[in-house]
């Protein structure tokens, strides 16, 4: 194994450790102590690719955000929808889905879905899906401009989807409030087509 191979199987073991750690425990009660010594490397290997705890959540949120909706993205193509409000709801729902799958990726992501996707220090930090040709805000700028949809600003009206996506499913999912999921659906996505008319 390479150096560079070395360099990254450490970073990878210390976000995997870490989001474990966060998951089991919560942020406020992982110590850096535990997380390194979770994933078996030397304290100051920690400080090599991560200023605090803090900083490593901000990544994972960043990560995770970001695979849940290039998955999504991927199983669109795949059914080849060619409405575009049918296109982010397909998304939408994926993304929903997985979360309510897995209560504790929901719980860590919670209200930070959009934190993640939009994070200007991540994205210069790591490379974004959500920026490349194929990814979700290019996906959402050109179904805008295709449907001739007259929005005066498309990014913070992505934005505005994610956040009430994010805010109000993680309640629906968790506490079934105001409804369960499945009930919960329509009026989410009555509201995400309005916003695309």
């Amino acid at each position: 194994m390479g150096i560079i191979e070395q360099k990254n199987e450490k970073e990878n073991r210390l976000l995997e450790t870490a989001f474990k750690l966060f998951t089991e425990k919560g942020i406020k009660s992982t110590s850096i102590q535990e997380i390194v010594d979770n994933a078996k490397v030397a304290k100051g290997t920690f400080y090599l690719y991560f200023k605090d705890k803090y900083e490593i959540r901000d990544i994972l949120i960043t990560k995770k955000s970001e695979k849940l909706f290039s998955e999504a993205l991927s199983k669109m193509r795949k059914n080849y929808i060619q409405n575009f409000s049918d296109q982010i709801i397909f998304i939408i729902n994926y993304v929903i889905d997985e979360l309510a799958r897995n209560p504790l990726l929901l719980k860590f992501i919670s209200k930070n879905l959009s934190w993640g996707v939009y994070n200007r220090t991540i994205i210069k930090l790591y490379d974004r899906q959500e920026l490349k040709p194929d990814g979700l805000y290019s996906l959402f700028l050109k179904g805008v401009e295709e449907n001739h949809i007259e929005l005066e600003n498309p990014k913070v009206t992505l934005f505005m989807i994610i956040e009430l996506v994010s805010s109000t499913c993680f309640d629906s999912i968790l506490y079934q409030n105001p409804l369960p999921i499945e009930e919960y659906k329509p009026y989410l996505y009555n509201a995400i087509r309005n916003f695309l008319k």
